[in-house]
Order: C-alpha cells, then structure tokens, then sequence
C-alpha cells in the first residue's frame, strides 16, 4: 500500500499569515492614528461642539443650537466666506498657468543647473509666508516702497492693500508651489509618446490636445484644488498686509475670537471654523483621487 500523499498547506499558511499580518499592520500604525486623533481629532471635535452649542452665562447651562451656524452664513461673514473662495478661485487658477508654464520650461530645458536652481528656489520660495513675506512687499512696492516710488506706481493706479494686491502677494508662493507639484508630473510624459505622434504626422498642439492634456489633466486638477486650499487657509500674511480692508474668513474669525469688533462671537468663529473645514474636506476629497489617478497614468 502506498502512504497517503499529504495534502498541501501553502494555502493554509498563506491564509494563516495573511491574518497573523493584519493585527500586526494595525499596531503599526497605532502611533499615527494616535498622533492624528491628538492633532486633529480632538481639536475637529472642540470645533464642531462649539459651533453647535450655546452657554448661558447665567446658568452655565449647555444646549444645542443652529444659531451660530446660521449667523455664519448671513451677512459679514457670508461675505468672507465668499470672498475667501473668490480669492483662493483666482489665485489658484492664475498661479496653476503660470506654474505649468515655468515648470514646462525648466523640464524641457538642457541646462541641469537652471534646472536645479529653479526646484530649489521653488522649494524655498514656496514655503515662504506670513508677516515676512507681508513686510517684504510692504518694503518694495507698498505706498513708500522702494519700486513704487521709483516707477511712480501710485500714479497708475497700483494699491497694495487691496484685493488685487493680495492676489499678487499669494502668486509669490504660489507659482512656485505649482512649479514643484507639475514638474514630475512632466517629467512622466515619456519622449516615446511625442516620438510615436511626429512618426504619426501629428503636430505638436495635436500632440498636447490628444496626449499631453489628457495624461496631466488628473495633475492639473490636484495642482490647483492644493493651490486653492494653502490660498483659502492662509491668515498671517493677509492679516498683517490688508487687515480687515479685504473680507476674508480667517481675519473674521480672528477678529471674532479676539472681540476686536462684537464680543461674545468665538462660537459663531468656531461655526466659521467649521465652514472652512467642511471646504477644506471637500478639496481634499477632489485632490485625493485625483494624485491616485495621475500616479496610475504616469508609471
């Protein structure tokens, strides 16, 4: 009689290992779902409690309302709510061109050093913000600056602290973001591809309108939701250029939260908060998919 053939466990042990990886996976990522529930969990949950609670100051009684919500919809603050997204639309847009532009032509460059020096600058020029950035342009082309004067900018109608103004300020890092965000994403486009359209007897816009566009159309998109986010959350330099000159929803909650205009306002600031949240949630929600698309077209 001949011994029994064992029946095979490789699907048995793949099957065991596969759950032994699972438990393992999850305690290694402990560390930053503990970090993002402390950074931004617990802060989400403090925000949305107050925009949608109310303290009686003479009880200390606590009760849910919409009120604030409600008010952070209505006049003033409706208004920078639109003018936030108004500002953070154009900027986006206007920096998203004129950053493929730039970028296009450092990648198509021969110059390995212009190439160098304009990522690195790019790196640099888009992380720098807030009041230094706000200072530097006051400096240069404010009502006193060095440039105004010199070109006699005031007489042309040109004024710093005014949306036009800040919209020129935010392009300063903006551009440059848009720069870093598209430069790989033109790098992808392999040289085959414009090889095989030439051998075609395409030219080179059918090239860019039948190849080009659509392969960087997903970059394109996330390049510009991103743009529009950084511009819709940014405060420091708009606060120390334009101050209130401008409606926007961060210098409203600000002020909200510092009683510079009513007091008794944090929670319609924590409702503003909220609104800017539920903004930013949706860009990220455009954005996401939009990086996982480009990443499958660009292997």
């Amino acid at each position: 009689m001949s011994a029994p053939t064992p029946t095979p466990t490789i699907g048995t042990a793949g099957g065991n290992r596969r759950r032994r990886r699972g438990p393992r996976t999850w305690l290694a990522a402990l560390p930053l779902l503990a970090f993002t529930g402390l950074c931004f969990g617990i802060p989400l949950g403090a925000i949305a409690f107050g925009a949608v609670t109310s303290t009686d100051a003479t009880t200390g009684a606590t009760r849910l309302t919409g009120e604030h919500l409600t008010r952070s919809l209505q006049g003033p603050y409706l208004g920078s709510l639109i003018g936030s997204v108004q500002l953070s639309a154009l900027t986006a847009l206007t920096g998203g061109v004129l950053g493929v532009l730039i970028a296009q032509a450092v990648v198509t460059s021969r110059s390995a050093t212009l190439r160098s020096a304009a990522l690195t600058a790019s790196g640099v020029l888009a992380n720098f913000g807030g009041v230094p950035l706000a200072f530097a342009f006051i400096a240069t082309v404010g009502i006193s600056g060095v440039v105004t004067r010199l070109a006699d900018l005031t007489g042309l109608g040109w004024n710093l602290y005014s949306f036009t103004g800040l919209t020129v300020v935010y392009l300063y890092f903006l551009i440059p973001l848009m720069v870093l965000v598209i430069a790989p994403a033109l790098d992808g486009l392999r040289p085959q591809w414009r090889e095989a359209a030439r051998s075609s007897g395409a030219s080179g816009w059918q090239f860019w309108r039948h190849v080009g566009l659509p392969v960087l159309t997903p970059s394109l998109l996330g390049g510009f939701v991103l743009l529009f986010g950084t511009a819709f959350a940014a405060h420091a330099t708009a606060a120390a250029l334009v101050g209130g000159s401008v409606p926007l929803v961060t210098l409203k909650i600000a002020d909200a939260l510092s009683g510079n205009v009513l007091t008794g306002q944090e929670n319609v600031a924590l409702a503003l908060g909220l609104d800017m949240i539920l903004i930013a949630g949706l860009v990220m929600a455009v954005y996401l998919p939009l990086q996982r698309r480009s990443a499958r077209w660009l292997r």
